[in-house]
């Protein structure tokens, strides 16, 4: 379009007849003007078809005929005629016999084609909903350029009358675009019919216009609003579709489980043809033993997440391109400052070219870390729901074989490391195209002296292999002593009650210290080898530079090195640099991402349950026919281990009370989960028929509301629920609660009793009106009275589940009258079966049992029949009690208003249903900076201040090596040579290495000086919490604890030495630029300052809004890994209610809750990152423009030294800001982690003045004098005016209703509990005057609950490691144990699972009776310690304990009075208070409350 006369009208472009003029240049005006024609064209043909087929396919719905679609469509039309307009002239005059030049007919057609499809494209994007569109955008600003270019030329060269034709359409044609352009910078209306619903807070970028999206504007709305006050939960953007766990998870687990049954497949047709290999067994670190796991996973994720991935690369591939336009653009630069007298236009213009491509390379790369880190967010989400699945699916094999803890890092950890190693993928091969193109840079510029440096990264690479493999072994044992401290901490929080009770805190932590100690050591080692290999990759750079800039100067001809050569050369080795420090940071990603994804795929390739193990049908079928049937089963824990149940064949008819019985460990619990399908069915069959519920032998509460426990999902029957609390008794549990059945029961149920969480597991099946019950031992944990009560109202013939079919595992013998059918196991098989009268003529194994259990005189528990004791227990009527009827109403009304309650508490709904106790608080602003003082006080003083010296050393070497070049670059030239080129570069090679030595120093202190803090805070930490009193643990939910010990931990460990490095590494960066660039240009300080005024600006917006959403995203991943955990340890409940969907739902709600804050963290990132990028690319035109201006003043090298200098500073300033605001969002960790040094802390362990003195107590007097005591400040007195006298050598039994207070009153004795009001005194000694552990290491209590640690049998019995195998061997033998124990493999070393979940629970109390009887204190407390033993066991145990502490003070808190009968003294506890006192014959006689107990327990 350019008009006649004008410069390359017809000369040198379309006239080829013509000579090219050897001056021609790309930046010349020609050039220009044809890059305008062409450029719009060919970006919108090439991008438009692409982009047209997308949003055919990619609808969003339907945009109505705008106000603003109407204009674009008035101008698009406009630009259509006049561009016909333009075709036609040509035209016209060709008829008119005037010739025109080929491009005046050529250029008009080609625009007027490509305004048409401009046009179509405008009206195409309404139709299908695109508000905003970023093809036309960068079409109309493309399209500006023509017309500028040639508006300025004609202006300036005036020449109106001679052609006003052509000057109007120009101004005309200029006008028309930039209203397009400005147009194109609008968002329209919302589609009138989306595709997707509206969400309340949607996400505005959908709403966003194209420069907005850019630049990330769509988010200041919320960044203000951080700013100026405390973000909510409903300030939070809705998670888009995309974005939701229901859509990704789905496509993942699809991909993941097709390709997995291909990898199967071919595993299996592999071994067919001669492959022994067998399946390697799970690991406690789920590392597995090859990489034939790897690739199944890794395919799914690659088919689910490729395309966002493949449009990020290519984005970043974009950056580069502008990236490395630089280089030539600076090159130019200094050939303009370097000419005498050069066209004025052409340095504004290269200092315009340089900005732009700054700006470009900017916006591109921010874009490809904003794909990235959706990507990023995406997976996180796909894989934490995969987990959550698999855990729900977990065999019982697999289940023992891994702990909660191992779970909780997979997903705190393993899950992060590799979402976050997306964002290094790129940089194992990137940075090499990065590197190839250095060299032909230097090639352009030094020569073939530029090959030298090949060597010299060739003969490093040796070396970085060494260090990253070696890396990568420290890495794997890092993580497994990392698995092995988060199991080892897990089982210490869950069992804290029993640590401390036994006063062995220090025992636990000094192991936790150790495993600790390893770990760090690991990582110690690890990072500094990190360390060297970032030194390395930044001295070959060095080393590369000083050898091409010798070689060059000794071989080549001309020799001397100029500005252009030095500082284009100097910055391109800067993006070398970036490469070379980038590969080092993606090669240790990429390990740590590896070992994680192992893991994962480790722990994905579990054995899980068979689905089809168990035949399950519909009820329906007549009451005659078997509703359970077991055929020739054989079953064990997992397809490696040997069967645990043999030859079973069992049927039992619809409605049939099925009893089963036999000793500790014969297989009763194994039987209902072989009917459950949780064991591996090795033969036979199963078949239930109708909907089963089950009730676990150890209750499996959930951290919600009563309500929510019972209805487990199911919509709320209140006359229902109402008969369901009266027949378990729950109600006056329910009454004693603040909030009625809306009471949140705490993690692991750790706000209710024993028995108050069996009967609300018990609650849970009964309310499920199932066709099919399995109980194992329900009444075991219960009152003898309540359990009567629960059999009579619930299972027994007369209960709430009379017509079911209940299959009830008891020891109870005194039941088995009223079962329909009785099964004997023993030794993993039916022993006999029958009902009771044939049993009891056969004289078999039930006889045997009942013979075991009967007292010495007769009349035991197991002989004697209930009488009419079926009545309610203590009076209570059949009435509903008006508190549980106000509390269900209550319910009812907001059943449906809470719906949502069943699969979770949304983040909005936080304020409506309150926060619990203990939940994380989330603090608001900026971090404290007293936080920043705790960590630098951990790291030490002297530590800091060398650290920054070193610092300051390295970057002083830097600055004078550059400056050292200019100084080069400036010596004078005398033919061909400089003069002093062998001093200037001896000199820059002793200053590189002085750098680099400083370099590996600083880093080597930074990262030594992380890991003494990390060590010191989480010994503060582990002190804080294990010197917490109990209340503490009862009141703060477990997966905040190991959030704490697990994720923030790490951030410790590794983010916040890792950001403090890069932070110091910019700072010092920054003075270095800042001081080259004033003193080369001191005009450019007049643009530094505001630029730094902004930036303080910028940081101060994000900051805060950037801590509050981190604080918010941590606090809601606790609640993802306390889900996680305790569906761990609920999942054959889970399954056994068919629950999985619900349960899925719930998680699908916690990770989109903590995704929701996720997301605009890391919008706010971009936002900062686009914005500081922008404003300091300023600083290149503003020292640029100072050059150009003081063209006449300065020096060529100077010159080189300001801009390259220049060049850098937009990204170090960016990264000082970023790095501080990274620091400052990792440092919340350390305040999350000293969260706990302010909260109350129990007495001291140890007094240096003890009131006690060895060997205290001699004799075990105890006396209570009005002792009281209450479970937190604000309750009520649990305990109250308790005063009474314990003889030395007394058996005294304590007895009473579910929440008396027996176990409150051995909490008091052990100090678990202070007092409140009175005391007690042990031997006349004040506890009170006596150290906690002193105290607790004197009483012995065998509790409720077996607790069995993390490893050896020989650990767990002599923890402390003070008696001999000889003495354990006895213990185990007065139990009657040892037998058991020598058929282990390794005896004493058999390593127990967590928990103890590979033993029954019988078989673990007798091995805390073994522990009790090794510590063979003054004084025993027995809390209810039989429960979970057959009555022959019982009495065993009673006889072993009745040898070895004759002599000693015995407190029994029994649930079965039978257990009490032979106390010299029996105490009946009545709500806290001691309602009856004396001998059991005194209080049979008083017939008062004891006498009722009795009556109940059938011994009246």
């Amino acid at each position: 379009m350019a008009a006649p006369g004008e410069p390359c009208a017809g000369h040198g472009v379309w006239n080829q007849t013509e000579p090219e003029p050897a001056a021609y240049h790309f930046l010349s005006l020609c050039f220009l003007r044809t890059a305008g024609v062409w450029a719009p064209p060919m970006y919108l043909w090439v991008l438009g078809p692409i982009y047209l087929l997308y949003i055919l396919r990619h609808g969003r719905g339907y945009l109505r005929m705008s106000r603003l679609f109407k204009v674009k469509m008035v101008l698009g039309f406009t630009l259509i005629v006049l561009c016909t307009f333009n075709v036609a002239i040509p035209l016209w005059r060709i008829q008119q016999g005037t010739p025109q030049p080929p491009e005046f007919l050529i250029h008009p057609t080609v625009w007027l084609t490509t305004m048409t499809f401009a046009v179509f494209l405008i009206h195409v994007e309404r139709k299908k909903g695109v508000q905003a569109s970023g093809v036309l955008f960068g079409y109309w600003l493309l399209c500006c350029v023509l017309p500028v270019t040639r508006a300025a030329q004609q202006a300036s060269r005036g020449g109106f009358q001679s052609d006003p034709l052509r000057h109007l359409a120009t101004y005309l044609c200029l006008s028309l675009v930039v209203a397009e352009f400005v147009l194109s910078c609008l968002v329209d209306q919302p589609p009138f019919f989306p595709k997707y619903s509206q969400q309340p807070n949607p996400c505005p970028e959908a709403g966003a216009s194209f420069p907005s999206k850019a630049m990330f504007w769509w988010a200041s709305g919320l960044l203000w609003r951080g700013y100026r006050k405390a973000l909510e939960p409903k300030d939070l953007w809705s998670l888009g579709t995309e974005n939701s766990s229901e859509e990704l998870v789905s496509q993942l687990e699809r991909e993941w489980r097709k390709n997995r049954g291909a990898a199967q497949r071919f595993t299996k047709v592999f071994k067919s043809k001669g492959s022994s290999g067998t399946e390697a067994p799970e690991t406690e670190s789920f590392l597995p033993q090859g990489g034939v796991q790897r690739g199944p996973l890794l395919q799914a994720i690659w088919r689910v997440f490729r395309s966002t991935f493949l449009l990020g690369t290519l984005c970043l591939i974009i950056s580069d391109a502008f990236r490395f336009a630089i280089p030539k653009l600076l090159s130019l630069f200094l050939e303009f400052m370097g000419k005498p007298e050069p066209p004025a236009w052409k340095g504004p213009l290269l200092a315009t070219l340089m900005l732009l491509s700054a700006c470009l390379q900017t916006l591109f790369e921010q874009q490809h870390m904003y794909r990235v880190k959706i990507l990023q967010m995406r997976l996180r989400t796909a894989i934490t729901g995969l987990v959550y699945r698999k855990v729900l699916a977990l065999s019982s094999g697999s289940r023992k074989a891994s702990a909660v803890g191992d779970v909780v890092n997979l997903v705190s950890v393993d899950v992060q490391r590799l979402a976050e190693s997306v964002l290094y993928l790129n940089g194992l091969w990137l940075p090499l195209l990065w590197i190839v193109v250095c060299f032909v840079y230097l090639w352009q510029q030094l020569g073939p002296s530029a090959l030298t440096a090949i060597a010299v990264f060739l003969s490093l690479l040796p070396l970085n292999f060494f260090i990253t493999k070696k890396r990568s072994h420290h890495q794997e044992e890092q993580m497994r002593q990392k698995d092995a401290r988060a199991r080892l901490t897990s089982s210490i929080l869950r069992t804290v009650r029993t640590i401390k009770a036994h006063g062995w805190e220090e025992a636990f932590l000094e192991r936790v210290l150790r495993i600790r100690g390893q770990e760090l050591g690991a990582l110690k080692t690890s990072t500094l080898l990190f360390s060297v290999s970032l030194v390395s990759f930044q001295v070959s750079t060095f080393l590369a530079a000083v050898v091409v800039f010798a070689v060059h100067t000794l071989v080549a001809e001309d020799s001397a090195m100029d500005a252009e050569k030095a500082f284009v050369t100097l910055t391109v080795l800067g993006i070398l640099n970036k490469a070379q420090a980038f590969l080092p940071f993606s090669v240790h990603y990429i390990v740590q991402a590896r070992v994680s994804f192992d893991r994962l795929a480790a722990f994905l390739c579990l054995e899980e349950v068979t689905p089809g193990a168990v035949d399950t049908s519909l009820p329906g079928y007549s009451t005659e026919k078997e509703c359970i049937g077991v055929h020739n089963g054989t079953f064990a824990w997992s397809q490696e281990s040997p069967p645990c149940l043999h030859r079973i064949n069992l049927a039992v008819p619809q409605g049939c009370l099925l009893a089963v019985v036999g000793p500790v460990g014969a297989g009763k619990s194994s039987l209902l989960s072989a009917l459950l399908g949780e064991l591996s069915k090795v033969d036979g069959s199963v078949t239930i028929k109708g909907p089963v519920a089950y009730v676990p032998q150890e209750a499996w509460v959930q951290n919600t509301s009563v309500l929510e426990n019972v209805c487990f999902g199911q919509e709320m029957d209140p006359p229902w629920l109402e008969k369901v609390l009266e027949a378990c008794a729950l109600g006056p549990d329910v009454d004693s609660f603040p909030a009625g059945v809306h009471t949140r029961i705490g993690e692991q149920g750790m706000n209710l009793s024993g028995g108050q969480k069996q009967r609300l597991s018990l609650a849970r099946a009964v309310y499920r009106k199932a066709a099919v019950y399995l109980l194992d031992d329900p009444l075991a944990a219960l009152d003898a009275h309540v359990g009567q009560h629960v059999f009579n109202q619930v299972i027994g013939p007369g209960g709430l589940l009379q017509g079911t079919t209940r299959i009830l595992v008891t020891h109870a013998l005194h039941v088995l009258p009223q079962a329909d059918q009785i099964v004997v196991m023993a030794d993993g098989a039916i022993a006999e079966i029958g009902s009771y009268q044939e049993l009891l003529h056969k004289k078999g194994a039930l006889v045997g049992l009942l013979d075991g259990a009967r007292q010495p005189g007769g009349g035991g528990e197991g002989e004697t029949e209930p009488g009419a004791s079926t009545g309610d227990p203590g009076g209570g009527g059949p009435e509903l009690r008006p508190e549980i009827d106000r509390s269900i109403k209550s319910a009812s009304a907001r059943v449906n208003a809470t719906s949502e309650a069943q699969t979770g508490v949304p983040l909005d709904d936080l304020q409506s249903t309150g926060q619990q106790a203990g939940e994380d608080s989330i603090l608001y602003g900026r971090v404290k900076a007293a936080m920043y003082l705790t960590y630098l006080q951990a790291v030490g003083a002297p530590l800091c201040i060398y650290t920054l010296l070193l610092f300051l050393f390295q970057q002083v070497a830097s600055f004078c090596r550059g400056y050292w070049l200019s100084l080069w670059a400036d010596d004078p030239v005398v033919d061909g040579q400089q003069s002093q080129a062998a001093l200037r570069g001896w000199v820059f090679g002793l200053l590189g290495c002085l750098q680099a030595i400083g370099l590996f120093a600083s880093m080597a202190a930074v990262f030594l000086g992380g890991i003494r803090a990390s060590s010191l805070l989480f010994r503060k930490l582990l002190w804080d919490v294990a010197r917490s009193p109990i209340g503490f643990f009862e009141q703060t939910p477990i997966g905040n604890l190991l959030n704490r010990f697990s994720k923030e931990t790490d951030t410790v460990d590794v983010d916040i030495p890792d950001k403090l490095r890069t932070l110091l590494t910019f700072a010092f960066g920054l003075l270095e630029v800042g001081l080259a660039v004033t003193m080369a240009t001191p005009l450019a300080i007049v643009a530094i300052l505001p630029l730094i005024v902004l930036y303080a600006g910028f940081q101060s917006l994000y900051v805060a809004t950037s801590c509050q959403l981190r604080r918010l995203e941590s606090a809601s991943y606790s609640s993802v890994c306390s889900h996680m955990a305790e569906t761990f340890q609920g999942s054959a409940v889970v399954r056994a209610f068919r629950a999985q969907g619900p349960f899925v739902t719930q998680n699908n709600v916690l990770v989109d809750e903590n995704q929701r804050v996720s997301f605009p963290r890391l919008v706010a990132d971009r936002w900062l990152a686009a914005n500081l990028e922008l404003l300091g690319n300023g600083l290149v035109f503003v020292a640029a423009m100072c050059a150009v201006v003081s063209k006449a003043h300065l020096s060529a090298g100077i010159v080189g030294f300001s801009v390259s200098a220049a060049l850098q500073v937009t990204q170090t300033l960016q990264w000082v800001v970023r790095s501080w605001t990274d620091l400052e969002n990792s440092i919340v960790a350390v305040e999350r982690v000293q969260s706990y040094v302010h909260t109350p802390k129990e007495a001291p362990w140890r007094l240096p003045t003890c009131a006690a003195r060895p060997p205290w107590p001699c004799g075990g007097q105890i006396e209570f004098q009005n002792f009281g005591l209450r479970h937190r400040p604000e309750l009520p007195l649990a305990v109250q005016g308790v005063s009474l006298k314990i003889h030395a050598g007394e058996k005294v039994g304590i007895v009473g209703r579910t929440g008396a207070g027996k176990s409150s009153l051995a909490g008091g004795l052990l100090r678990l509990q202070e007092a409140a009001e009175g005391g007690v005194w042990i031997d006349g000694v004040p506890i009170a005057h006596v150290g906690l552990h002193t105290l607790r290491s004197r009483i012995t209590i065998i509790p409720q609950d077996p607790i069995l640690f993390p490893g050896s049998l020989r650990m767990n019995l002599d923890l402390l490691q003070e008696h001999t195998d000889e003495a354990i061997w006895a213990a185990l033998e007065t139990v009657q144990f040892r037998t058991f124990v020598s058929s282990l493999p390794g005896q004493l070393q058999y390593e127990c699972a967590d928990h103890g979940d590979d033993l029954s629970v019988g078989q673990k109390q007798l091995l805390c009776l073994a522990r009790a009887l090794l510590r063979k204190t003054q004084i025993l407390i027995l809390d209810e310690a039989t429960a979970a033993v057959d009555l022959g066991t019982e009495l065993r145990m009673q006889e072993a304990l009745g040898r070895w502490f004759a002599q000693c003070t015995v407190l029994l808190i029994a649930h079965r009075l039978r257990s009490v009968m032979d106390c010299a003294r029996v105490l009946v506890m009545d709500n806290g208070q001691v309602a009856e006192c004396g001998s059991p014959a005194q209080l049979l006689a008083q017939k008062g409350l004891f006498y009722r107990l009795a009556q109940e327990s059938g011994l009246g």
